[in-house]
């Protein structure tokens, strides 16, 4: 028996294309991509204005996979955080996170993640496969379609489980569905992809505009980069800095840093005037993130006077620094701890 394709894997143009060779007008493409990711159609049945024929056309040779969360739990704060199980039974998890006039989803791109980062808890759960485009822009049909009718999703960051660019077609293709108005129709200026510095893909993502870039560094010298970060020897600061400094900018458009604040490891005030200096003359903002500990860890969050003379000095540089509040602390659905801790059934 021949296996159905997922039709959420296709690209708008992809659809397109199937729905010319099933002997279809082009415009039926635009009417399944509606009900898709507009409306969250999860049979063709429910494709209403479609031909009775040619939705059974459609439901012969494509699937519609859908995510369902298999748990949610919610923080104090409002955050949720979902467990999705996918069909070969590997787990991913998503963020939503309220914050003033914003309400951000934090997306997976990978199950598990390679890298190893040491202060990531994601990381110490090793990698397993990378999620399809469907599974990447599923995550974000599913969690909206939990939101009240008042409530509306404002940006996405891919800053879940995996790294991005190590699963780059797929977060490609995902991320032309989300931002097509025949798809999802999130504007890419709300949109961020972290990466560690994969370089070799950073001037092409650049180029597709897509989404804002954002560097995960952490340091500001190759030795305490390749102490938290064993990546760093494959992609070191120098050469990660130097392709930030050609990868192409639009207007008002800027390279946002995270920086993973470790006590006693990277909080100095040293650290931060050469942070300063490295990224001097690049349009960029640092996210300071103090770090979010978890059992095992060998790292220490470092406290709020630490935090506050980093930023200043930064800022005395001439660097727009922010420090970044964690949200959903509780319910481990902060910053570097995906994926360690199983979540219950949600909790109002």
């Amino acid at each position: 028996m021949k296996t159905k394709e997922k039709i959420k894997n296709l690209s708008v143009a992809e659809l397109e294309e199937r729905v010319i060779e099933l002997g279809e007008p082009r415009f039926r493409a635009r009417q399944i991509a509606e009900w898709l990711y507009q409306k969250s159609a999860e049979s063709f049945d429910e494709m209403t204005n479609l031909p009775k024929a040619f939705r059974d056309k459609l439901d012969k040779k494509f699937m519609i996979n859908s995510l369902s969360p298999s748990a949610v739990e919610k923080a104090s704060d409002g955050t949720r955080k979902f467990a999705f199980e996918l069909t070969d039974g590997n787990r991913i998890e998503s963020v939503l996170i309220p914050w003033e006039d914003r309400l951000t989803l934090c997306v997976s791109s990978q199950a598990g993640c390679k890298l190893g980062c040491k202060f990531c808890l994601t990381g110490q759960g090793g990698f397993t496969r990378n999620l399809e485009s469907g599974e990447i822009v599923d995550q974000i049909i599913t969690v909206r379609r939990t939101l009240d009718a008042e409530q509306h999703l404002t940006n996405l960051v891919f800053m879940g489980m995996g790294e991005p660019f190590n699963n780059y077609d797929n977060l490609v293709k995902a991320l032309t569905i989300i931002t097509s108005e025949k798809g999802i129709g999130i504007s890419p200026r709300r949109i961020t992809v972290s990466t560690v510095g994969v370089i070799e893909r950073m001037k092409e993502f650049g180029e597709l505009d897509l989404a804002n870039l954002a560097i995960s560094l952490n340091a500001a010298d190759e030795k305490t980069r390749s102490l938290i970060m064993p990546v760093n020897r494959r992609y070191p600061i120098a050469k990660i800095i130097a392709a930030c400094r050609e990868y192409p900018l639009r207007p008002r458009e800027r390279i946002t840093f995270e920086y993973v604040l470790l006590a006693g490891v990277n909080d100095s005030v040293e650290n931060a005037r050469k942070l300063a200096g490295l990224l001097n003359g690049i349009p960029c903002k640092i996210n300071l993130i103090p770090f979010n500990e978890f059992p095992g860890a060998e790292f220490k969050r470092p406290g709020r006077d630490a935090v506050e003379r980093f930023r200043e000095t930064a800022l005395k540089q001439g660097i727009d620094i922010f420090v970044r509040r964690s949200r959903g602390q509780e319910i481990s659905a902060a910053c570097g701890r995906l994926g360690g801790k199983s979540v219950g059934k949600e909790k109002e």
